[in-house]
Protein backbone atom coordinates (compact mmCIF):
# COMPACT_ATOMS: atom_id res chain seq x y z
CA UNK A 1 0.00 0.00 0.00
CA UNK A 2 0.94 3.34 -0.47
CA UNK A 3 0.95 6.58 1.78
CA UNK A 4 -2.50 7.31 -0.79
CA UNK A 5 -4.18 4.20 0.21
CA UNK A 6 -3.14 4.38 3.77
CA UNK A 7 -4.63 7.69 4.03
CA UNK A 8 -7.76 6.49 3.73
CA UNK A 9 -7.30 3.80 6.80
CA UNK A 10 -7.25 7.47 9.12
CA UNK A 11 -10.53 7.85 7.68
CA UNK A 12 -9.79 11.03 5.51
CA UNK A 13 -10.51 10.39 1.37
CA UNK A 14 -8.26 11.95 -1.21
CA UNK A 15 -9.99 13.88 -4.15
CA UNK A 16 -8.35 15.37 -7.35
CA UNK A 17 -8.13 19.18 -7.95
CA UNK A 18 -8.25 18.31 -11.68
CA UNK A 19 -10.50 17.62 -14.48
CA UNK A 20 -10.06 17.48 -18.46
CA UNK A 21 -10.64 15.03 -20.94
CA UNK A 22 -7.35 13.79 -21.35
CA UNK A 23 -6.88 12.36 -18.33
CA UNK A 24 -10.53 10.42 -18.81
CA UNK A 25 -9.40 9.33 -22.45
CA UNK A 26 -5.68 7.93 -21.23
CA UNK A 27 -7.40 6.08 -18.74
CA UNK A 28 -5.28 8.37 -15.76
CA UNK A 29 -8.45 8.75 -13.84
CA UNK A 30 -9.38 5.68 -13.66
CA UNK A 31 -6.08 4.73 -12.59
CA UNK A 32 -6.11 6.59 -9.85
CA UNK A 33 -8.88 5.53 -8.83
CA UNK A 34 -8.05 1.67 -8.91
CA UNK A 35 -4.18 2.21 -7.71
CA UNK A 36 -4.30 5.21 -5.40
CA UNK A 37 -8.24 4.86 -3.68
CA UNK A 38 -8.77 8.20 -5.20
CA UNK A 39 -12.19 9.04 -3.45
CA UNK A 40 -13.82 12.18 -5.78
CA UNK A 41 -12.80 15.08 -7.95
CA UNK A 42 -13.07 18.87 -7.77
CA UNK A 43 -13.21 21.64 -10.67
CA UNK A 44 -13.59 25.31 -10.86
CA UNK A 45 -12.84 27.99 -13.78
CA UNK A 46 -9.23 27.86 -14.10
CA UNK A 47 -9.45 24.21 -13.95
CA UNK A 48 -11.77 24.46 -17.00
CA UNK A 49 -9.88 27.16 -18.20
CA UNK A 50 -6.25 25.73 -18.68
CA UNK A 51 -8.46 22.28 -19.73
CA UNK A 52 -10.35 23.92 -22.89
CA UNK A 53 -7.62 26.76 -23.74
CA UNK A 54 -4.49 24.37 -23.19
CA UNK A 55 -5.54 21.47 -25.59
CA UNK A 56 -7.16 20.79 -28.91
CA UNK A 57 -9.80 18.44 -27.28
CA UNK A 58 -12.29 20.85 -27.11
CA UNK A 59 -11.92 22.43 -30.18
CA UNK A 60 -14.68 20.55 -32.40
CA UNK A 61 -17.39 20.94 -30.09
CA UNK A 62 -16.68 24.41 -29.57
CA UNK A 63 -17.68 24.96 -33.03
CA UNK A 64 -20.46 22.39 -33.27
CA UNK A 65 -22.00 23.96 -30.06
CA UNK A 66 -21.54 27.81 -31.80
CA UNK A 67 -24.49 26.73 -34.61
CA UNK A 68 -26.76 25.99 -31.58
CA UNK A 69 -25.91 28.05 -28.97
CA UNK A 70 -25.75 32.21 -28.81
CA UNK A 71 -23.73 32.82 -26.05
CA UNK A 72 -20.12 31.71 -24.67
CA UNK A 73 -21.33 30.92 -21.45
CA UNK A 74 -23.94 28.57 -22.28
CA UNK A 75 -21.15 26.87 -24.37
CA UNK A 76 -18.88 26.45 -21.55
CA UNK A 77 -21.57 24.95 -19.42
CA UNK A 78 -22.74 22.29 -21.73
CA UNK A 79 -18.84 21.15 -22.37
CA UNK A 80 -18.52 21.09 -18.40
CA UNK A 81 -21.18 19.20 -18.11
CA UNK A 82 -20.34 16.63 -20.46
CA UNK A 83 -17.22 16.04 -18.71
CA UNK A 84 -18.42 16.11 -15.44
CA UNK A 85 -21.05 13.45 -16.12
CA UNK A 86 -18.42 11.58 -17.49
CA UNK A 87 -16.19 11.73 -14.48
CA UNK A 88 -19.08 10.92 -11.78
CA UNK A 89 -19.73 7.62 -14.27
CA UNK A 90 -16.13 6.62 -13.72
CA UNK A 91 -16.56 7.28 -9.45
CA UNK A 92 -19.91 5.86 -9.15
CA UNK A 93 -18.59 2.46 -8.06
CA UNK A 94 -16.67 4.86 -5.26
CA UNK A 95 -19.89 6.54 -4.61
CA UNK A 96 -21.56 2.76 -4.21
CA UNK A 97 -19.02 1.11 -2.26
CA UNK A 98 -18.92 3.76 0.32
CA UNK A 99 -23.11 4.29 0.31
CA UNK A 100 -22.64 7.77 -0.78
CA UNK A 101 -19.77 9.23 1.35
CA UNK A 102 -17.56 9.36 -1.04
CA UNK A 103 -17.43 9.26 -5.45
CA UNK A 104 -18.07 12.90 -5.47
CA UNK A 105 -17.55 15.29 -8.53
CA UNK A 106 -18.19 18.96 -8.42
CA UNK A 107 -19.26 21.99 -10.21
CA UNK A 108 -18.90 25.26 -9.84
CA UNK A 109 -21.69 27.63 -10.57
CA UNK A 110 -20.41 30.94 -12.53
CA UNK A 111 -17.93 33.16 -10.26
CA UNK A 112 -19.39 36.44 -11.08
CA UNK A 113 -23.01 35.12 -9.23
CA UNK A 114 -21.03 34.81 -6.05
CA UNK A 115 -22.60 38.15 -4.34
CA UNK A 116 -25.79 37.24 -5.83
CA UNK A 117 -28.21 34.81 -3.75
CA UNK A 118 -31.02 34.29 -6.43
CA UNK A 119 -29.49 33.93 -9.19
CA UNK A 120 -27.02 31.37 -7.57
CA UNK A 121 -30.12 29.47 -6.42
CA UNK A 122 -31.47 29.62 -9.95
CA UNK A 123 -27.93 28.58 -11.70
CA UNK A 124 -27.64 25.28 -8.94
CA UNK A 125 -31.09 24.34 -9.66
CA UNK A 126 -30.26 24.23 -13.35
CA UNK A 127 -26.79 22.40 -13.14
CA UNK A 128 -27.84 19.76 -10.46
CA UNK A 129 -30.74 18.96 -12.82
CA UNK A 130 -29.16 18.92 -16.43
CA UNK A 131 -26.10 17.21 -14.85
CA UNK A 132 -28.53 14.71 -13.65
CA UNK A 133 -26.30 12.52 -11.40
CA UNK A 134 -26.48 11.58 -7.59
CA UNK A 135 -22.77 12.06 -6.87
CA UNK A 136 -22.23 15.42 -8.00
CA UNK A 137 -22.33 18.28 -5.83
CA UNK A 138 -22.90 21.68 -6.86
CA UNK A 139 -20.26 24.57 -5.63
CA UNK A 140 -21.48 27.29 -4.13
CA UNK A 141 -18.82 30.51 -3.11
CA UNK A 142 -18.97 30.66 1.10
CA UNK A 143 -19.71 34.39 0.52
CA UNK A 144 -22.26 36.14 3.29
CA UNK A 145 -24.36 35.95 -0.11
CA UNK A 146 -24.10 32.51 -0.64
CA UNK A 147 -25.17 31.42 2.94
CA UNK A 148 -29.14 31.76 1.98
CA UNK A 149 -28.04 29.95 -1.32
CA UNK A 150 -26.87 27.38 1.20
CA UNK A 151 -29.79 26.68 3.16
CA UNK A 152 -32.24 27.05 0.21
CA UNK A 153 -30.65 24.29 -2.25
CA UNK A 154 -29.88 21.69 0.47
CA UNK A 155 -33.77 22.35 1.57
CA UNK A 156 -34.44 21.23 -1.74
CA UNK A 157 -31.98 17.77 -1.59
CA UNK A 158 -29.43 19.65 -3.96
CA UNK A 159 -25.83 17.93 -2.61
CA UNK A 160 -23.72 21.32 -2.09
CA UNK A 161 -20.09 21.73 -1.82
CA UNK A 162 -19.27 25.16 -0.16
CA UNK A 163 -15.90 26.74 -1.80
CA UNK A 164 -14.09 29.34 -1.06
CA UNK A 165 -14.13 29.52 2.21
CA UNK A 166 -11.09 31.17 4.56
CA UNK A 167 -12.56 32.51 7.87
CA UNK A 168 -13.71 30.73 10.87
CA UNK A 169 -16.70 33.11 11.69
CA UNK A 170 -18.08 32.33 8.16
CA UNK A 171 -17.33 28.99 8.49
CA UNK A 172 -19.84 28.77 11.70
CA UNK A 173 -22.34 30.76 9.93
CA UNK A 174 -22.11 27.78 7.33
CA UNK A 175 -22.78 24.87 9.90
CA UNK A 176 -25.74 26.88 10.77
CA UNK A 177 -26.82 27.24 7.43
CA UNK A 178 -26.27 23.12 6.19
CA UNK A 179 -28.34 22.23 9.99
CA UNK A 180 -30.93 24.63 9.00
CA UNK A 181 -31.63 23.40 5.38
CA UNK A 182 -31.77 19.93 6.45
CA UNK A 183 -34.41 20.69 9.38
CA UNK A 184 -36.58 22.75 6.90
CA UNK A 185 -36.46 19.58 4.27
CA UNK A 186 -37.53 17.41 7.28
CA UNK A 187 -40.29 20.02 8.20
CA UNK A 188 -41.93 19.45 4.70
CA UNK A 189 -42.01 15.44 5.40
CA UNK A 190 -39.29 14.85 2.94
CA UNK A 191 -36.10 12.20 3.73
CA UNK A 192 -32.46 13.79 4.39
CA UNK A 193 -30.59 10.51 3.73
CA UNK A 194 -28.90 11.06 0.63
CA UNK A 195 -27.85 14.81 0.82
CA UNK A 196 -23.84 15.26 1.14
CA UNK A 197 -22.19 18.36 1.96
CA UNK A 198 -18.70 19.48 2.46
CA UNK A 199 -17.53 22.84 3.07
CA UNK A 200 -13.81 23.51 1.69
CA UNK A 201 -11.25 25.68 3.64
CA UNK A 202 -8.44 27.35 1.04
CA UNK A 203 -5.63 26.96 2.84
CA UNK A 204 -1.83 27.66 1.23
CA UNK A 205 -3.14 31.19 -0.01
CA UNK A 206 -3.49 32.11 4.05
CA UNK A 207 0.35 31.18 4.22
CA UNK A 208 0.95 33.20 1.14
CA UNK A 209 -0.58 36.35 2.50
CA UNK A 210 0.53 36.54 6.05
CA UNK A 211 3.70 35.24 5.85
CA UNK A 212 5.51 38.18 4.24
CA UNK A 213 3.67 40.02 7.09
CA UNK A 214 5.19 38.13 9.63
CA UNK A 215 8.36 38.47 8.26
CA UNK A 216 7.72 42.17 8.30
CA UNK A 217 7.35 42.04 12.38
CA UNK A 218 9.95 39.86 13.11
CA UNK A 219 7.75 36.81 13.56
CA UNK A 220 9.38 34.37 11.60
CA UNK A 221 8.55 31.55 13.85
CA UNK A 222 4.85 31.88 12.64
CA UNK A 223 5.64 30.96 8.93
CA UNK A 224 3.94 28.42 6.85
CA UNK A 225 2.11 27.90 10.35
CA UNK A 226 -1.11 29.96 10.52
CA UNK A 227 -3.30 27.96 7.78
CA UNK A 228 -2.32 24.61 9.52
CA UNK A 229 -3.48 26.37 12.64
CA UNK A 230 -6.72 27.78 10.92
CA UNK A 231 -7.63 24.30 9.87
CA UNK A 232 -7.00 22.73 13.37
CA UNK A 233 -9.28 25.39 14.80
CA UNK A 234 -11.90 24.98 11.88
CA UNK A 235 -11.79 21.14 12.60
CA UNK A 236 -12.26 21.57 16.31
CA UNK A 237 -15.56 23.35 15.42
CA UNK A 238 -16.95 20.72 13.28
CA UNK A 239 -16.36 18.43 16.30
CA UNK A 240 -18.37 20.68 18.27
CA UNK A 241 -21.44 20.19 15.11
CA UNK A 242 -21.44 16.72 14.89
CA UNK A 243 -21.41 16.54 19.20
CA UNK A 244 -24.42 18.86 19.06
CA UNK A 245 -27.71 17.97 19.99
CA UNK A 246 -28.79 19.61 17.08
CA UNK A 247 -27.16 17.89 15.00
CA UNK A 248 -27.52 14.54 16.63
CA UNK A 249 -31.50 15.00 15.79
CA UNK A 250 -30.75 15.54 12.58
CA UNK A 251 -28.05 12.11 12.15
CA UNK A 252 -30.78 10.17 13.92
CA UNK A 253 -33.47 11.00 10.78
CA UNK A 254 -30.13 9.95 8.42
CA UNK A 255 -28.46 13.37 7.74
CA UNK A 256 -24.63 12.89 6.27
CA UNK A 257 -21.79 14.88 8.23
CA UNK A 258 -20.93 17.68 6.44
CA UNK A 259 -17.09 17.35 6.42
CA UNK A 260 -14.34 19.38 6.01
CA UNK A 261 -12.36 19.91 2.57
CA UNK A 262 -8.86 20.92 3.26
CA UNK A 263 -8.64 23.25 -0.81
CA UNK A 264 -5.41 25.06 -1.74
CA UNK A 265 -2.90 22.68 -0.70
CA UNK A 266 -0.47 22.70 -3.16
CA UNK A 267 2.90 24.06 -1.03
CA UNK A 268 3.50 27.56 -2.70
CA UNK A 269 6.84 28.44 -0.90
CA UNK A 270 9.83 26.69 -1.81
CA UNK A 271 11.22 26.46 1.57
CA UNK A 272 8.34 24.38 2.84
CA UNK A 273 7.85 20.61 2.39
CA UNK A 274 5.52 20.00 -1.24
CA UNK A 275 3.26 18.08 1.26
CA UNK A 276 3.08 20.47 4.05
CA UNK A 277 -0.71 20.48 3.75
CA UNK A 278 -1.18 16.87 3.58
CA UNK A 279 1.19 15.72 6.17
CA UNK A 280 -0.25 18.25 9.29
CA UNK A 281 -3.78 17.54 8.23
CA UNK A 282 -4.68 13.92 8.42
CA UNK A 283 -8.11 13.44 10.56
CA UNK A 284 -11.30 11.43 10.96
CA UNK A 285 -14.39 12.38 8.50
CA UNK A 286 -12.23 15.03 6.33
CA UNK A 287 -11.04 15.31 2.56
CA UNK A 288 -7.81 16.85 1.57
CA UNK A 289 -8.50 17.69 -2.68
CA UNK A 290 -5.19 17.86 -4.35
CA UNK A 291 -3.88 19.02 -7.47
CA UNK A 292 -1.77 16.39 -9.69
CA UNK A 293 1.72 17.35 -8.46
CA UNK A 294 0.87 16.88 -5.08
CA UNK A 295 -0.63 13.60 -5.27
CA UNK A 296 2.53 12.49 -6.91
CA UNK A 297 4.78 14.29 -4.18
CA UNK A 298 2.80 12.39 -1.48
CA UNK A 299 2.58 8.78 -3.00
CA UNK A 300 6.67 9.18 -3.46
CA UNK A 301 7.13 10.37 0.52
CA UNK A 302 4.23 11.08 2.46
CA UNK A 303 4.01 10.58 5.95
CA UNK A 304 0.97 8.81 7.14
CA UNK A 305 -0.23 9.71 10.72
CA UNK A 306 -3.52 11.21 12.64
CA UNK A 307 -2.54 14.57 12.53
CA UNK A 308 -5.25 17.01 12.83
CA UNK A 309 -6.35 16.50 16.26
CA UNK A 310 -2.36 17.05 17.24
CA UNK A 311 -0.35 20.33 18.95
CA UNK A 312 -4.23 21.78 19.64
CA UNK A 313 -2.86 23.63 21.93
CA UNK A 314 0.17 25.16 19.69
CA UNK A 315 -2.36 25.87 16.77
CA UNK A 316 -4.50 28.55 19.50
CA UNK A 317 -1.09 29.88 20.63
CA UNK A 318 -0.11 30.47 16.73
CA UNK A 319 -3.39 31.92 16.69
CA UNK A 320 -3.14 33.96 19.70
CA UNK A 321 0.78 35.07 18.38
CA UNK A 322 -0.74 36.23 15.25
CA UNK A 323 -2.90 38.47 16.96
CA UNK A 324 -0.34 40.04 19.31
CA UNK A 325 1.94 40.66 16.00
CA UNK A 326 -1.06 43.18 14.86
CA UNK A 327 -2.37 40.73 12.47
CA UNK A 328 -6.31 40.94 11.72
CA UNK A 329 -7.05 36.86 10.74
CA UNK A 330 -11.03 37.82 9.91
CA UNK A 331 -9.58 40.90 7.96
CA UNK A 332 -7.16 38.83 6.34
CA UNK A 333 -9.33 35.99 5.56
CA UNK A 334 -12.26 38.72 4.33
CA UNK A 335 -9.82 39.85 1.83
CA UNK A 336 -8.63 36.50 0.72
CA UNK A 337 -12.26 36.00 0.10
CA UNK A 338 -12.69 39.29 -2.37
CA UNK A 339 -9.55 38.25 -4.43
CA UNK A 340 -10.80 34.02 -4.92
CA UNK A 341 -13.77 35.73 -6.46
CA UNK A 342 -11.87 38.05 -8.36
CA UNK A 343 -9.44 35.44 -9.51
CA UNK A 344 -12.20 33.29 -10.27
CA UNK A 345 -13.37 36.07 -12.87
CA UNK A 346 -10.35 36.11 -14.29
CA UNK A 347 -10.03 32.84 -14.91
CA UNK A 348 -13.72 32.77 -16.58
CA UNK A 349 -12.88 35.81 -18.72
CA UNK A 350 -9.80 33.75 -20.08
CA UNK A 351 -12.11 30.98 -20.81
CA UNK A 352 -15.11 32.96 -22.51
CA UNK A 353 -11.96 34.51 -24.65
CA UNK A 354 -10.94 30.87 -25.45
CA UNK A 355 -13.78 29.53 -26.16
CA UNK A 356 -14.89 32.91 -28.53
CA UNK A 357 -11.64 32.13 -30.31
CA UNK A 358 -12.09 28.30 -30.44
CA UNK A 359 -15.92 29.11 -31.97
CA UNK A 360 -13.90 29.75 -35.51
CA UNK A 361 -11.44 27.51 -36.06
CA UNK A 362 -11.52 25.11 -38.66
CA UNK A 363 -12.47 21.53 -37.73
Amino acid sequence: MNPLNQIQKLGQSIWLDLLDREMMDSGKLQDLIDNDDLRGLTSNPSIFEKAISGSSDYDEDIVILSKKEDNNPAIFFDLAIADIQRAANLFKPVYEKTNGTDGFVSLEVSPYLARDTDATIEQVRDLWKRVNRKNVMIKIPGTKEGLVAIRECLREGININITLLFGLPRYREITEAFMGGLEDRLKEGNSIKEISSVASFFLSRIDVMVDPMLEQKGAQNLKGKIAIASAKKAYQIYLEMISSERFKKLEEQGAQRQRVLWASTSTKDPSFSDVLYVENLIGKDTINTLPMETIDAFRDHGKVAETLTEDIDDSNKAMEDLEKSGIDIDKITEKLENEGIEKFNQAYDKLMISIENQKHKEI
